[in-house]
C-alpha cells in the first residue's frame, strides 16, 4: 500500500502501474453497469501487473469487478457489505475522531487528509498538514495513506510523519518517479 495512484483514464492507469502498488478506480457519477462496464481494463491492466485494484464510492462494482477492495467516503453507503463480501475497505478521515471511526467500522486503511491543498477536490475538508497526519498515524494501528497536494518533491515527508503510503491523483502517471523518492527517503 505504499503508493496508492487514483486514476479516471486507462492512460494514466497504465503510467501508474509502473509504481503503483494499489491502483484506484474514481469515475464519480456513474450508474454501476456502467462503472463496471468502464472498469474492466483497468482490473485487467492490475492483474496483468500485479497490483491491487480498489474502486472508488460503488461496492457492488468492485464485488462486480473482483476488485480486491472499496473506497468509500465519510457519506458512502456499503461498509457492511463491503466487510461481508470480504472486499479491503479503505475510507477517508481529516481527524483523528473519523480516522478512529474507520478503524472501529473495520477499515483496512485510512486515506488521512488533505495533506495540502489540492485543485483534485475544491470540496475537500482544509488540508491537516504533516502535523495533522502524524496525529491520525498515531492514533490508529491501520495502515494510513495520506492523500491531497502529494508529488515526488514531499512524498517522503508523509512516510516520515508515520503514513504507511501515499495516495496521487495529479501524479500519478509520476508513480514510477514517486515510488523512486519513497524508496529513497
Amino acid at each position: 500500500m505504499r503508493l496508492h495512484a487514483i486514476v479516471s483514464d486507462l492512460a494514466t492507469a497504465r503510467a501508474a502501474v509502473e509504481g503503483a502498488t494499489v491502483l484506484q478506480l474514481r469515475k464519480k457519477g456513474l450508474p454501476t453497469p456502467k462503472l463496471v462496464d468502464e472498469g474492466l481494463p483497468f482490473r485487467h491492466l492490475c492483474k496483468l501487473h500485479g497490483v491491487a485494484f480498489v474502486v472508488n464510492d460503488d461496492v457492488e462494482a468492485a464485488i462486480a469487478l473482483g476488485a480486491e477492495g472499496v473506497h468509500l467516503g465519510r457519506s458512502d453507503p456499503g461498509t457492511e457489505k463491503a466487510i461481508s463480501a470480504g472486499l479491503m475497505l479503505g475510507t477517508s478521515a481529516s481527524s483523528v475522531e473519523e480516522a478512529q471511526d474507520g478503524e472501529a467500522v473495520g477499515a483496512a486503511y485510512i486515506g488521512a487528509g488533505p495533506v495540502w491543498e489540492t485543485p483534485t477536490k475544491p470540496d475537500a475538508d482544509p488540508p491537516i498538514g504533516l502535523e495533522g497526519l502524524a496525529r491520525i498515524c498515531e492514533a490508529v494501528s491501520i495502515p494510513v495513506v495520506a492523500i491531497g497536494g502529494i508529488d515526488a518533491t514531499n512524498a517522503a515527508d508523509c512516510l516520515r510523519a508515520g503514513a504507511a503510503g501515499v495516495a496521487v491523483v495529479r501524479a500519478a502517471a509520476d508513480a514510477k518517479a514517486i515510488n523512486e523518492a519513497l524508496a529513497a527517503r
